[in-house]
């Protein structure tokens, strides 16, 4: 579907994008890297999103509305606005792919195109990429905290637009939901659509039992009751009993009910109990209600008895860390390395062209560390590999018997898309794999181990080069 987004971008793009071509600088060739800084919560990210942002990438077009808009400013003439008439990227990307573990530092993506090219990109493509990978991290968090129970993104409601709706619905299915409420997100990502009814239809029936009866007439072999309209324990489960009976004695069998409020340990572990005295121990506990991985894991260590969680505003906000640092740096600009300098040390950046290898051990296949360096290096890697950590270069690992994978996938090559888009479905056991390479440690809600991310010698003396000349080649 096209959608052209040419104005999605701050106004200072383009008038760097003018400087560019005003000073003879518009056709140098520049390579930007996309990544995020140390985030508050989790130790890793999940990258998401990249199928969109080359979407937007594809579909930019500066029509004659849009060409008149810029004109109306004021502030650029009519050599700008030609070069944007006829704008269409013709450079490269490299990225890593949906659905892999990613660290502080490391690109996502990277850019390499001529400076007007690329500069246009950096504001929606932050805005894309930060989003979803930022959602698609908090369900993963989610998910794992649920140990094996489902999870369904619910946050349809509270989400800030529709189309953080949607698009945050595809990174919590990639993130590791099963399903999503979301029925516009589920026509379009692949999946079907999972919910039951509100507490408006039990208010609008005459009873409470009346309502159930209702609904379990009209969906016989998918019936879920919300049992928290007036009181769980004293009317909802025993009206959902009642109904569930009825349906047996009709040949079928209930999927279960749901709790959206009150105390979810104590009621859970007492509708359990009630359910399989009735004779329905196959009858599942759905609850919802301002959940999160915290809250979740909570429950778990008080024995709530829950098949399926359904988590909505916490998730689709990332509620405990509603945004990922995530920037758009020049590297490199006319063949030489460029970088950052500050006076924070975390807002450094690595000069160059890079590459990233993720190292294995080969007996267990799970991850050691990644490994930064200049794309240009060469290695043995059949021989011991030394690792060095990027900043306390005293800190030094030798690795043996392993091997390693870069991290990148060739996406855009002169302009033109080379590299196929799995679906959501793939790329949510893409995912799960990525995140099963990692021991729990790394994984862990609370103060997790820190996972080596380190720089090659050569990166770090380029850096270390720029940074005694103030970063100036």
């Amino acid at each position: 579907m096209k959608q052209n987004l040419a104005l999605l971008t701050d106004f200072y793009e383009l008038t760097m994008m003018n400087g560019y071509l005003k000073n003879g600088m518009a056709d140098k060739v520049a390579v930007f890297d996309l990544f995020f800084r140390q985030g508050r919560e989790s130790s890793f990210c999940i990258a998401c999103g990249l199928e969109q942002a080359i979407d937007y990438i594809k579909n930019i077009s500066f029509d004659k509305e849009e060409i008149d808009y810029l004109r109306s400013l004021g502030s650029f003439d009519e050599e700008f606005l030609q070069r944007l008439e006829n704008f269409k990227f013709s450079g490269e990307i490299r990225a890593i792919p949906e659905g892999t573990v990613v660290f502080p530092d490391e690109p996502l993506m990277v850019i390499k195109a001529s400076v007007f090219e690329a500069q246009l990109l950096e504001s929606a493509l932050l805005n894309i990429v930060n989003f979803q990978t930022l959602i698609a991290t908090k369900a993963a968090r989610v998910v794992r905290a649920a140990r094996g129970k489902g999870v369904l993104e619910f946050g349809l409601r509270r989400a800030q637009a529709p189309d953080a709706a949607t698009y945050g619905a595809r990174a919590a299915l990639i993130g590791g939901c099963v399903a999503t409420s979301n029925v516009l997100a589920s026509n379009m990502f692949g999946t079907d659509p999972k919910g039951t009814h509100a507490h408006s239809w039990v208010m609008s029936f005459d009873s409470e039992l009346e309502a159930f009866r209702a609904y379990a007439d009209l969906y016989p072999t998918n019936c879920l009751l919300l049992i928290d309209t007036y009181d769980s324990l004293k009317s909802g489960l025993p009206n959902a009993i009642t109904v569930f009976k009825e349906l047996r004695e009709k040949g079928y069998e209930p999927v279960g009910v749901r709790l959206d409020s009150g105390d979810l340990a104590y009621l859970t572990k007492t509708v359990r109990r009630l359910l399989d005295i009735e004779g329905f121990p196959n009858a599942k506990i759905f609850v919802s209600g301002d959940l999160d991985e915290y809250t979740i894991e909570s429950l778990h260590y008080q024995g709530a008895q829950i098949d399926v969680y359904g988590v909505g505003t916490r998730l689709i906000t990332s509620h405990s860390n509603p945004s990922l640092g995530g920037v758009y740096k020049i590297a490199e600009f006319d063949g030489q390395p460029k970088m950052k300098i500050s006076n924070n040390a975390i807002k450094i950046t690595n000069p160059g062209e890079k590459e990233i290898y993720r190292i294995y051990d080969a007996e267990t296949h799970m991850a050691l560390a990644d490994f930064i360096c200049l794309k240009d290096e060469k290695f043995d890697f059949t021989q011991p590999l030394t690792i060095t950590h990027p900043t306390e270069r005293w800190k030094k690992q030798t690795i043996e018997n392993y091997y390693v994978k870069s991290l990148y996938v060739d996406v855009v090559k002169d302009g033109k898309i080379v590299y196929d888009f799995p679906s959501v479905a793939d790329l949510q056991k893409q995912c799960t794999a990525s995140l099963n390479q990692f021991w729990s440690e790394y994984k862990r809600l609370d103060k997790p181990q820190f996972y080596k991310v380190d720089l090659s010698d050569k990166l770090y003396d380029k850096k270390q080069e720029l940074l005694a000349k103030g970063g100036k080649k």
